[in-house]
């Protein structure tokens, strides 16, 4: 009976709840549809509470829902080319149907404007806002939001013969894929941004929505993800500015400009720009763009935050395009609402603005002047002209990053995730989503509901194997690479072994195998945040080869410890191996085994050696790293052992295994002994660093990569006649330079000598990244394109430059259809000239991007002048970093 009794106390007790929630959610505020007077839905129009400051956007169909409580509330609608509207209403204790039907803007054009010969109005709009631009990304020393990111993605096309395969693994045609998530963001100046996660909504192992990278592209900055902002200083150079008329909003006067690229393409916006008279900050945006053959457009809607401070409310990104036969759609809406804001006291005055250009120019008007400080001069409640008024601003931000703690720190992010974010219940999304769910959308999560229910049961009783079966050997772990663990930081295992499978004239056929043994220990740090990180390792490889009946082995025996910023590792390496003659491998095994087998081309040329050499390596900071090497080593001579080749057409024959050479004589080859001392050095000037969670970690696009190699051997410490004697030293450096969009130059110089070459042996000859092969090297200016790999190699003095410059717009590129398609046009230029040897060089041009990841390349080398070979070479796109 007692039993009974406590089910009815509690029946009643969650029915009372249910009808206090109930009430209360019949009593929540505004709903209602925006569509304009034709009866077109208007989707993600802004609808601005201006009681609070606060507002949500409409959703895909144009409807929104606005939770209030009780109370009198002035509504405001905003869409890009519509006008506002506004309304009053008195919520009560039951929602509140509000539709919106907004009229098309009318827009009034400047008498300026129809004068003959008059500049159009919309530059002196623009120099305005530009001049001003960097004001309004300082004008707030901090603000805090609340950020709700919905992401919707479908996938329309694929190549027919994947359609089947794709609804196998649950990946359906025009089926809506949806994540949300709720943020809490705030920026501080000059660069720190801290997020915390509050909850996160999405189907798939994806949780880490994160909203931080789309509300945080202000189009105050330079450039947006390396695209020229329409606000930047050098705007004009590639942008045209229309004005197209003005109209009154929220008492404010908005002028309405189109942006319009010089040159169509990539990395340039197309669309318009809505500019505040006065002010001069952005009132909303509707732009363009295209990147990597991508179709990408840009939406934003402003709103008053406090007084003369506009902030954006909603963002709305599109993306499109194909790619191999795959075409998808993606949209993501970025509403931020609960504005928290602290404005910067030193840019309290905000200064009328004179366009010297086309305005008298007042003689109390404010000059800039470098004797005194900015902070004053910004404090003087005088007009300044726009140039006046940027050399200003500039030089306030440069005093405020020198009495920075860390000046080198130029950004900062912290990211956190609630410990709840990923168990919200519906009823929580339902509360919280500013904006409703699309029908599309919502069966979209109702499938992913499912097949999570279903995938779940499936992970749990699959986990469970795993877990044995990683304490298993798996028949082919020796091949694939594996590593089994056994607790505190233990482990062994294979590398991945596949492409140590080869051919290559000396060895014939040759197979290769990569282990491990690894202890690692990870110690926390008084911050709780940054670690130190020791490793131990001891790493076998062995190499058999089935023609020459030889079995090679070398042992590398590794201690290494990693710091927040610094790190050192030192170790021992030795046995018996065989190495190409130039140590950057020029060719790579497969490729080589692939040219031999099919062509009967051998361009790898090995030696063996007996070898010890101890190693030191210190990275002080993320800017200057030195590292040591002691090497005691007798080498020999190797030769073919193999003649087998798939390619038996008569005339074509393998080359010796001794590289052909215009320095070296017969005893350049010959067997001998060893011991050099090999010292360098890698600096970064000028580098900059960021602070992710606590860490740091460089930022090298401004910084170039200067090294300095210095090699000695030892002749005198050898009783041999056959000891290598020699000093070599070498300077190099390595970098790039972006003009604007318009192109980017990679170049990678170098120059060096032998201060003494009383012996010099070819394996320490200077050798250069040759190539004759159709594989084009990764990197625009890592190796020569067609050279010879050792024709050129040198123990006396030379000078070596690779040079690569892309262009956004060249020849083929003058279509916008290819500039949108993302291809690129390069040229390269690469000389080099040693002592002894003719000049060569080498010149070219490539097609970059084809189908987004390949690179086409066409060119020549020429010795003295006088053509040598050329050809055509295939390689990855050189946006693709490969380390």
């Amino acid at each position: 009976m007692r039993f009974y009794f406590k089910i009815f106390i509690r029946s009643v007790f969650l029915f009372l709840i249910s009808i206090v929630v109930e009430s209360s959610v019949l009593a929540q505020g505004i709903r209602g549809k925006v569509v304009s007077t034709e009866g077109e839905v208007l989707p993600y129009a802004s609808v601005y509470i201006r009681n609070l400051g606060d507002g949500v956007p409409t959703n895909q169909d144009g409807r929104y829902e606005y939770k209030l409580p009780a109370g009198v509330y002035d509504v405001l609608i905003q869409f890009l080319g519509y006008k506002s509207q506004i309304k009053t209403v008195e919520i009560g204790t039951e929602w509140v149907e509000m539709d919106f039907t907004l009229e098309p803007q009318v827009y009034t054009l400047s008498e300026v404007e129809v004068r003959a010969g008059q500049e159009d109005p919309a530059l002196t709009i623009m120099r305005k806002a530009i001049s001003k631009a960097k004001f309004h990304r300082l004008q707030l020393q901090q603000y805090s939001m609340t950020v709700y990111l919905k992401g919707t993605g479908q996938l329309t096309d694929a190549p027919f013969f994947l359609k089947k395969t794709l609804e196998k693994e649950g990946l359906k045609l025009n089926e809506a894929y949806t994540s949300e998530s709720v943020s809490r963001i705030t920026f501080t100046q000059p660069n720190k941004v801290e997020e915390k996660v509050i909850s996160i909504r999405t189907n798939g192992d994806n949780q880490s929505t994160s909203p931080a990278p789309y509300i945080q592209t202000s189009f105050y900055q330079e450039k947006i993800n390396d695209i020229i902002s329409p606000l930047s200083r050098s705007a004009f150079a590639y942008y045209r500015f229309t004005y197209e008329g003005s109209f009154f909003d929220q008492d404010v006067m908005v002028n309405k400009i189109r942006v319009t690229p010089r040159s169509r393409g990539e990395r340039v916006f197309e669309g318009y720009i809505y500019i505040i008279e006065d002010l001069w900050a952005i009132h909303s945006l509707n732009l363009k763009t295209s990147l990597l053959g991508f179709d990408i457009q840009a939406t934003q809607q402003y709103a008053p935050v406090a007084e003369n401070v506009w902030m954006p409310l909603t963002h709305t990104y599109r993306f499109g395009g194909k790619f191999f036969g795959f075409e998808g759609e993606f949209k993501y809406l970025a509403s931020t609402r609960e504005y928290e804001v602290t404005l910067n006291p030193d840019l309290a005055y905000v200064p009328e603005i004179i366009d010297e250009k086309v305005q008298e120019v007042p003689e109390e008007v404010a000059e800039f002047k470098k004797t005194e400080s900015a902070l004053e001069q910004l404090a003087k409640e005088q007009p300044t002209t726009r140039k006046e008024y940027r050399k200003l601003i500039n030089e306030y931000e440069k005093e405020a990053m020198k009495e920075r703690d860390e000046p080198d720190v130029i950004r900062e992010s912290y990211y956190s995730v609630d410990s709840l974010a990923k168990k919200r219940a519906l009823s929580y999304w339902d509360s919280i989503r500013p904006v409703p769910l699309t029908e599309k959308e919502i069966q979209g999560y109702k499938r992913d509901d499912s097949l999570a229910v279903i995938e779940a049961a499936k992970v749990s009783e699959v986990d469970s194997v795993a877990k044995k079966a990683r304490k298993k050997y798996k028949p082919l772990d020796f091949m694939n690479g594996a590593t089994y663990h056994f607790g505190k930081g233990k482990s062994i295992g294979f590398k991945q072994n596949w492409t140590k499978i080869s051919f290559n004239t000396v060895e014939g056929f040759k197979l290769g195998m990569g282990l491990f043994y690894r202890k690692e220990q990870e110690i926390k740090l008084a911050d709780s945040v940054n670690r130190i990180r020791k490793s131990f390792n001891i790493e076998p490889e062995l190499r058999y080869g089935f023609s020459s009946n030889r079995f090679y082995g070398k042992l590398d025996v590794r201690w290494s410890t990693t710091k927040p910023i610094s790190g050192s590792t030192f170790g021992v390496e030795g046995g018996r191996y065989i190495y190409q003659f130039n140590g950057g491998e020029p060719i790579n095994e497969q490729v080589n085994a692939f040219y031999s087998l099919l062509f009967r081309q051998n361009y790898m040329k090995l030696y063996e050696q007996d070898f010890v050499r101890a190693y030191w390596a210190h990275r002080v900071n993320y800017g200057f790293t030195y590292r040591v090497n002691l090497t005691a080593a007798s080498r020999k001579e190797l030769f073919n052992t193999s003649n087998y080749s798939w390619y038996n057409k008569e005339g074509r024959e393998y080359t010796a295994n001794q590289p052909e050479n215009v320095e070296t004589t017969e005893s350049s080859f010959s067997d001998h002994d060893i011991v050099k001392f090999n010292t360098s050095i890698s600096w970064r000037p000028g580098v900059k660093y960021g602070i992710r969670n606590g860490r740091k970690y460089p930022i090298t696009s401004k910084a170039p990569l200067i090294n300095f190699n210095y090699t000695k051997a030892f002749g005198g410490l050898l009783n041999s006649e056959n000891a290598a004697d020699f000093d070599h030293l070498e300077l190099g450096i390595e970098h790039f330079f972006e003009f604007g969009v318009s192109g980017k130059l990679d170049f990678n110089v170098s120059a060096g000598t032998f201060l003494s070459n009383k012996q010099v042996y070819f394996q320490d000859y200077q050798h250069f990244g040759g190539n004759r092969t159709i594989f084009s090297n990764f990197g625009p200016a890592s190796n020569y394109r067609f050279m010879d790999y050792y024709k050129y190699s040198t123990n006396t003095s030379y000078v070596s430059g690779i040079f690569h410059y892309q262009f956004r717009k060249f020849l083929l590129t003058q279509l916008p259809m290819l500039r949108f398609s993302g291809v690129r046009e390069n040229l390269f230029f690469n000389y080099l000239k040693t002592e002894n040897s003719p000049s060569y060089w080498e010149a070219g041009y490539s097609l970059d991007n084809l189908f987004r990841i390949f690179r086409l390349e066409m060119g020549a080398g020429f010795e003295n002048g006088n053509y040598l070979r050329g050809g055509v070479r295939f390689g990855i796109a050189t946006f693709i970093q490969v380390n």
